[in-house]
């Protein structure tokens, strides 16, 4: 039996690929009867900070410490964390375990799991 979702179906999608496979999914959309929308005024978030690509943990925690409005000495008397690890943390040198992610996540009002 099939039960009534309280989610609307999908109106929209989003697609990402080689602009050759694009440009027949345009084709494909029209063909059928879909509309399609333009996007050219968005941009990946990775074009303004490619460093997503490589450390996004990192990218994430100092956000999330920025946002916090914390130093890093600041967060590093609030975990016990040396301000140097911290740094290494969001520079992507070194590695974020399970208990640091929980202080920090304790420290920063998030949850641990976004650093692991």
């Amino acid at each position: 039996m099939l039960a009534h979702t309280k989610k609307p179906p999908t109106e929209s999608i989003r697609v990402i690929g080689s602009p050759e496979v694009i440009s027949q999914l345009r084709k494909y959309a029209l063909k059928v009867g879909a509309g399609i929308i333009e996007t050219a005024d968005s941009i990946p978030a990775s074009d303004i900070s490619p460093e997503l690509d490589t450390n996004p943990t990192g990218v994430y925690l100092r956000g999330i410490r920025l946002r916090e409005e914390l130093t890093q000495e600041a967060l590093a008397k609030l975990t016990g964390i040396s301000r140097s690890n911290i740094s290494a943390m969001e520079h992507g040198k070194r590695p974020i375990g399970k208990e640091t992610a929980k202080k920090l996540a304790t420290a920063l009002n998030c949850d641990y799991r976004r650093f692991l």
